[in-house]
């Protein structure tokens, strides 16, 4: 049988040859014409979109922050300023594994625990930072270290920045205030006010005090620098670069060292000090005892100091001067007399018999004066010399609280005096309207005979009082308190002087004033409440002290400071102006606990015009044979 033998059909396999080349060129012409086709998309319709991102890869466009501008006083010494240091940086979108790159690092510079917990906090601020610093302020071999192991580290950057400095540490802190990181709603404030991106690079904002109130003056504008980099993200060349613009520098009207000698009068004292320059509404001292280190928050405070500072029964970080309210005990007894005299309710000649206390039509309850057995005949000029209850118990009764609200209102008492700081209160000027309207009572007399001395329901603020004597001292012509004397700017060298703001001038009859001045030069004096702080002076100054009380004393008990807590005792208060006839300076004194306002607070507010009106340096008062004084026990 012959075997069955198959022939090729080799026209057939060249044709289905040829169709599945043809089919592969086909497919491999259609892949190219897609890749051609990518091509043209990717060089020439796109062309401008990754020519972009290209040069992003190779060019870093780097906020340059502004140097932030200086704080001065009136006679050129700095109260702020900056200074310039090494910082290790970390640009989070370049370190692949963040915790060992810390790890790492701590190898070569000095990473504390402190600097690991501020990292952390700035992480958890939600805040698009360029980069972040894990150690400031490095030392000079921590810079040559690190450098030569820069390679290690991509993302890791040695930047110089400015950084801020309070020469004065706790001396003016609750003026100056201080900076700090930006936080979370500080940055929603800046989007919300269009400013945010002029802190593109910067960190820090104000706070406090000045700092917080004239931030958009002293920031300035942040400039731009575009930069070419390698594949490592290192540095190659600067391309091109708009400087910053640097900020402002704030010439303020305090004068340091008047301030110091304030301070240093306090000694262990808390309490705050204002004083104003009456004819323009300048403040030349702006103290609250206690303070603090303002350095202490630049960086972010750490937890032992924080807890040092808002767990203290000092409350240091209680700006005193604008948000203490205390009672105005017997310093409001000037304002009294004008306002009896203003509504007719008393004469200069007018006379009581002080036995001592005074008592309401058909009520046995005594409202007792600060001497017991009283001071005989007194008249308005005596009542302030010798500071006499019992003719204000009985002026207030017939004044009346709302006559006494409307007067005292033209003072700027209950209400902010509108200073260029930040967290003023109002302190409380009472009335019948605002008891109904607070505690939904009536208004009774008996409140009006408290509100007569100061007592009661009334609050002031130290601010409020140097305000209300500032007023006083200037026959009533009412300039807003300013801190701010100038603006200088440094690209121009151009000067902007503040100007004075006249809130508004009262109608005081001049005899009136002449006889409360009088007055009050003569509480200075022999017999007066505050003759010990004027014993010897060769100036004629106008004064009033005042004790407010921190704890109530039961009818028929007498007030024994020894035999009471500290920080139970009476505040006391001394207002003052000078000189008596041509007024340079008012201010007022608030002395924590102190007791009476003759032996604590007058002293200190004498220090003061010593130095202001005769360049004298404080020295301890010496007492002066028949200059003894008197002290209040309200």
């Amino acid at each position: 049988m012959k075997p069955h033998i198959e022939f090729k059909d080799t026209l057939r396999e060249i044709h289905n040859f040829r169709q599945r080349l043809a089919i592969c060129i086909v497919f491999v012409l259609l892949l190219l014409l897609v890749l051609f086709s990518r091509f043209i998309y990717l060089q020439v319709i796109q062309k401008n979109h990754y020519q972009t991102l290209a040069e992003n890869n190779r060019i870093a466009v780097v906020p340059i922050a502004p140097s932030r501008g200086l704080i001065l006083d009136r006679n050129g010494v700095v109260l702020a300023h900056n200074y310039s240091a090494y910082t290790l940086e970390i640009t989070l979108s370049k370190v692949p594994d963040l915790q060992e790159t810390i790890e790492e690092l701590a190898k070569i510079v000095d990473i504390q625990p402190g600097d690991r917990k501020r990292f952390k906090r700035m992480l958890a601020d939600n805040r698009k930072y360029e980069s972040l610093p894990i150690r400031n302020r490095l030392t000079d071999s921590e810079v040559a270290r690190f450098t030569g192991q820069r390679y290690r580290f991509p993302g890791v950057e040695i930047k110089a920045r400015l950084f801020r400095e309070y020469p004065l540490h706790d001396q003016s802190s609750h003026l100056v205030g201080y900076i700090g990181r930006i936080n979370k709603n500080e940055l929603a404030h800046l989007e919300e006010d269009g400013v945010s991106a002029n802190y593109r690079g910067s960190d820090y904002i104000g706070k406090t005090g000045i700092e917080q109130h004239y931030e958009s003056e002293l920031h300035g504008i942040t400039g731009i620098e575009q930069v070419e980099v390698d594949a490592a993200g290192r540095e190659v060349r600067v391309l091109s670069r708009t400087p910053p613009i640097p900020g402002n520098n704030l010439v303020l009207t305090i004068d340091a060292k008047l301030q110091a000698i304030a301070e240093q009068a306090f000694g262990s004292y808390r309490g705050a000090l204002v004083a104003i320059d009456p004819s323009n509404g300048e403040v030349l001292a702006f103290v609250s005892k206690p303070g603090y280190d303002s350095n202490l928050f630049v960086d972010g405070i750490d937890e032992q100091s924080w807890s040092e500072l808002n767990n203290s029964p000092d409350r240091p970080l209680n700006n005193r001067a604008i948000r203490g309210q205390y009672a105005p005990g017997s310093t409001i007894k000037p304002f009294m007399a004008l306002a009896g005299l203003h509504y007719n309710k008393r004469s200069p000649d007018y006379t009581i018999s002080d036995p001592g206390y005074f008592s309401l039509p058909n009520s046995r309850h005594r409202y007792r004066d600060w001497k017991k057995e009283g001071h005989g005949s007194v008249d308005l000029f005596k009542s302030i010399v010798v500071s006499c209850d019992t003719y204000y118990y009985g002026l207030a009764t017939d004044i009346g609280v709302d006559h006494i609200y409307d007067y005292f209102s033209g003072f700027g008492f209950g209400k902010k005096t509108g200073i260029d700081m930040e967290g003023e209160v109002p302190g409380l000027l009472p009335s019948q309207e605002w008891k109904r309207r607070r505690y939904k009572q009536k208004w009774y007399v008996g409140d009006t005979v408290s509100v007569g001395i100061g007592q009661g329901y009334s609050l002031v603020t130290p601010l409020q009082l140097a305000y209300a004597t500032a007023i006083l001292a200037n026959g009533g012509s009412a300039h807003r308190p300013h801190l701010l004397k100038e603006v200088q700017i440094p690209r121009t060298n151009e000067r902007r002087p503040f100007g004075t703001h006249l809130e508004s001038s009262l109608n005081i009859n001049p005899d009136h004033l002449a006889l409360v001045k009088k007055a009050m030069v003569a509480v200075t004096q022999p017999g007066g409440t505050a003759a010990q702080a004027g014993a010897g002076a060769p100036y004629a100054f106008a004064g009033k002290t005042g004790t407010a009380q921190v704890i109530g004393i039961k009818q028929g008990e007498r007030y024994i400071e020894s035999q009471i807590q500290e920080r139970h005792r009476d505040h006391a208060w001394f207002m003052t102006f000078a000189p008596a006839d041509q007024p340079k300076i008012a201010l007022a004194v608030l002395v924590e606990n102190g007791g009476h306002g003759s032996s604590t607070a007058a002293p200190i507010a004498r220090k003061m015009l010593d130095y202001f009106l005769l360049g004298k340096l404080p020295q301890p008062l010496q007492p002066v044979e028949g200059a003894e004084g008197i002290d209040e026990d309200e």
